[in-house]
């Protein structure tokens, strides 16, 4: 079973920008994906964004244009890059490796302990 750890997050004001990471303990290439998700508390977990891995990306739409994924197989780590971050990005950040079945990714459960993002002035 792959672990997972989640590192970067902080405080920042409206406007600014973090770089999440996610290493981990082993080959990040033999999954057919991997995914940031976020969860708010009183809110679902959503997914953020995902890398498949051929290099396809997908984001939810409250991100394009502002996160962008990305991965380093050398590294087995995982990076969401969020620039004009808002208030409402404010959440716990988990990352997952995800598995591939009849046409749709699914989490495979392998959360870390998550990284808490904090948007505020």
């Amino acid at each position: 079973q792959v672990h997972l750890v989640e590192s970067g997050g902080g405080l920042v004001q409206p406007g600014g920008s973090l770089r999440l990471s996610c290493a981990a303990s082993e080959s990040i290439f033999r999954f057919n994906a991997m995914a940031w998700y976020r969860r708010a508390p009183g809110k679902e977990r959503e997914l953020v964004a995902r890398i498949t891995s051929g290099g396809s990306t997908d984001y939810a739409d409250s991100v394009k244009g502002r996160f962008t994924i990305s991965r380093d197989n050398a590294k087995n780590t995982v990076y969401l890059q969020m620039n004009r971050l808002k208030p409402e990005d404010s959440a716990g950040y988990y990352c997952d490796a995800q598995g591939y079945n009849s046409g749709s990714y699914f989490p495979t459960g392998n959360w870390g302990q998550g990284t808490q993002v904090t948007v505020s002035s």
